[in-house]
């Protein structure tokens, strides 16, 4: 039989789903594990926006859409971006996916060709390395430390520019780490990208879940710098809308053509249904975030509480998100519970057998000797399996 194809062969499955489902496969099997892995709200979606779904199956609005959504969406997004940013896109630039992920991989698509490099700061979201790899082009990682908050420099993206660097890909706020670029550090950053004609992806996924600083929108800084940004966001962490699978990129015409072509031809459109559920959402004159933020808070402040008191471990101060970077390297090379840890890796698969904790390695994010912690859950399972931490690392 012939060989599959090798950029298939060379595609990680994710880390992050694989430890969500490993923790849900435990629980199903009547084991109690507490699972911190998800990067996904335990909120419910909001009522309104679940009546809305409910009218457009009633309506009968069950058919196919233009590849790139439906323009009353498409419209609000436009509408959402002017009221939150103050930036201005039509419809013909917003490109409607099945979740900002899927967003991420045509945006690639759309954008690479075979040899292209692209920058990626990490520590990093698992998924995108694997979609860069999908479009046939060559990730050059910047690493970043805690030293920078995780963040990139201008001269670090300086200095990893060769005459192939298509773009670098921008998390703010970030997954892992939580942490959110200042206006002056992004303006320093395009400075950058205008010297060197470059493409900027930047997630912004996280843009409604900040807790400290302001967030800014990267196409914001100038006319010169939009024209070069593929805004990428969604309805999944804001809305608490995860399954729903509704994400949205907008850029200039020609790339926000490219990407629906690239769309016609494969998804077709994103769930009729689930379009007009989040047209309400966009649409809401209701604050359907503030509730989720101020719990997030609380739980953020109740974690770096606890992690200060625990020997051995530590973390930054996140600024948005959802969450927590803990830092493990003092103990690497011990022995907890009777298992040798010699990674993030070893810890993270110790602490779900050990002490019944499902965290997210850092070598997932690039990121060895750190696991990731979600407090998108709640305060009860976060007290739980922080005592449980406690007595995991008591031997």
């Amino acid at each position: 039989m012939k060989p599959i194809s090798n950029i298939a062969k060379g595609i990680a499955p994710s880390a992050t789903v694989a430890v969500d489902t490993l923790a849900k496969q435990m629980k199903a099997e009547g084991i109690d594990v507490i699972g911190f892995g998800a990067g996904e709200p335990d909120f419910p979606t909001p009522d309104s926006v679940k009546e809305a779904a409910i009218k457009a199956i009633h309506d009968n609005q069950t058919k196919y859409t233009p590849a790139a959504g439906i323009v009353p969406l498409r419209q609000a997004i436009c509408d959402w971006m002017s009221k939150q940013y103050g930036v201005q896109y039509q419809p013909s630039q917003v490109c409607v996916t099945s979740g900002a992920k899927h967003n991420v991989f045509v945006a690639l698509q759309a954008i690479c060709n075979p040899g292209d490099e692209i920058i990626l700061p990490s520590p990093c979201w698992v998924s995108y390395e694997e979609a860069i790899k999908m479009a046939g082009a060559e990730v050059t990682f910047v690493e970043t430390t805690e030293e920078t908050r995780f963040k990139m420099t201008a001269d670090m993206l300086e200095k990893a520019i060769t005459p192939r660097t298509k773009a670098f890909i921008l998390t703010s706020p970030s997954n892992p780490t939580g942490m959110l670029y200042t206006k002056q550090e992004l303006e320093a950053l395009a400075e950058v990208v205008l010297r060197h004609d470059l493409y900027v992806i930047s997630d912004e996924i996280y843009d409604q879940l900040v807790y400290q600083g302001e967030f800014t929108c990267f196409a914001t800084l100038s006319e010169e710098i939009k024209e070069r940004t593929i805004i990428i966001n969604g309805a999944s962490k804001s809305f608490a809308m995860t399954g729903w699978r509704i994400g949205y990129a907008a850029a200039n015409e020609e790339i926000s053509k490219a990407m629906a072509n690239y769309l016609s031809h494969s998804t077709g459109n994103p769930c009729t249904v689930s379009q007009y559920a989040a047209l309400e959402a966009y649409r809401s004159e209701e604050d359907l975030v503030g509730k989720m933020q101020l719990a997030y808070t609380r739980r953020r402040k109740y974690f770096l509480e606890r992690i200060a008191k625990i020997p051995g471990v530590s973390c930054l101060e996140p600024d948005g998100a959802f969450y927590i970077f803990m830092n493990i390297k003092p103990l690497l090379g011990r022995t907890i519970q009777g298992v040798q840890i010699n990674s993030s890796s070893d810890f993270a698969k110790a602490l779900l057998e050990k002490g019944l904790v499902a965290v997210v390695p850092g070598e997932a994010f690039r990121a060895p000797g750190y696991v990731r912690w979600s407090y998108a859950t709640s305060m009860e399972n976060i007290r739980e399996g922080l005592d449980r931490l406690e007595k995991f690392l008591a031997d």
